[in-house]
């Protein structure tokens, strides 16, 4: 048995959590635009940032004027929940379901808002049958499985011709993948996963079908102030012009402006579905040249290029613990146990704010410390 030693290059910068995410290469504190800070979010300055982030959240993603983009508080989490409570109900709903996020949201479809939703679901590492979906209903998916590394392979599966509308959680998929806007009518996601922004708020994009069932349809529920859309009957409007619902954090939206401007530098949207495309095909050779790894979704059409799930053989929750222990104790990589619901194993992000490199230089560092833990 040939014994590997401990290597020698170290990741320059071995943060490869899953959220929050690396910050863009280049990130220092003291360079993020601090006029903003211990001001009113409500004066001019403090909307006017607000509206730059959402401005440049527009450019780099390449949104319609048709779409409205807004900051709401909670993250994903929040904007998915404020989602779902203000526009669901009002016909039949298809909730989907392939990793520990959408199952929450399932449960809380089915058991908080009683909707009795159809729920199509797969195992971890799979999706289901997207062409069996029915678009008479509403339909609630999450673009790309943060905790089972699988994704959706495109936007065609969405009929053009759809009576209900789609509700996307794409916060591990937004700059990343190319966005089908005209068959998304809800997109939500938050600053912490492919920018490496601040966690705390989300964004929600609404298309023009869901603006109109937000005036035609009212929720049978009430509904708290931190979820309402609306206001005086009407769809309220400030949220998507700079004005926020509740107090926002204004050093996380300078961070998230400097992280736009970073993506501006690198090329915008291409240049950063190109980075983290780059990012997972390295992992992939790492993954291709040692048997003992392998991808926890297996049809590479449906596999992430952001949260990189894989299985390590003969692997338990202890053995990937003391794996990930010995990595982040040699400042190797941090954060990189898949998520605790699902199979164990080894989960990597590879968005565009992660180096190439330092994927690269990950691998013998993972040899080495298989090698220990199984020892």
């Amino acid at each position: 048995m040939t014994i590997i030693s401990k290597p020698q290059l170290r990741p320059a910068r071995p943060f490869f959590s899953s959220g929050p995410c690396a910050k863009p290469p280049g990130w220092e504190a003291s360079k993020l635009d601090t006029a903003s800070l211990g001001r009113s979010h409500r004066a001019k300055i403090g909307k006017s940032r607000l509206q730059l982030a959402t401005d440049l959240m527009r450019e780099m993603l390449q949104v319609p004027a048709s779409h409205r983009i807004g900051i709401v508080p909670g993250s994903d989490t929040g904007a998915i929940e404020m989602a779902m409570w203000t526009m669901l109900g009002a016909r039949p709903v298809t909730m989907m379901a392939w990793e520990s996020f959408g199952e929450g949201w399932v449960t809380d479809v089915n058991k908080q808002l009683k909707l009795d939703a159809n729920v199509v679901s797969a195992p971890y590492g799979e999706i289901p049958d997207l062409g069996a979906v029915d678009f008479s209903h509403d339909v609630v998916f999450t673009w790309n499985g943060t905790t089972s590394g699988a994704r959706v392979p495109n936007g065609h599966w969405i009929d053009d011709a759809r009576e209900g509308l789609t509700f996307n959680d794409a916060t591990s998929a937004v700059f990343a993948y190319d966005m089908p806007w005209d068959k998304l009518d809800v997109t939500t996601f938050s600053w912490q996963k492919v920018l490496g922004g601040e966690g705390a708020h989300g964004v929600i994009i609404l298309g023009p079908r869901a603006v109109q069932r937000l005036e035609s349809y009212t929720p049978p529920w009430p509904l708290p102030k931190i979820f309402r859309l609306m206001a005086k009957g009407a769809l309220a409007e400030g949220i998507f012009k700079g004005e926020t619902i509740n107090t926002p954090s204004m050093l996380a939206v300078e961070d998230v402006i400097f992280a736009l401007l970073w993506a501006k530098s690198v090329g915008g949207l291409s240049g950063l579905i190109a980075r983290s495309d780059a990012n997972a095909a390295a992992l992939g050779k790492i993954v291709e040249e040692r048997p003992w790894l392998g991808h926890l979704a297996k049809d590479p059409d449906t596999r992430s290029t952001t949260s990189v799930c894989l299985t390590v053989e003969g692997a338990d929750g202890d053995f990937i613990k003391k794996m990930t222990g010995l990595l982040e104790a040699e400042a190797a990589a941090f954060d990189i146990a898949g998520y605790r619901d699902a199979p164990p194993g080894l989960r990597i992000w590879c968005g565009a704010t992660v180096d190439t490199a330092d994927i690269t230089a990950l691998g013998p560092w993972l040899d080495w410390a298989y090698q220990e833990a199984s020892a």
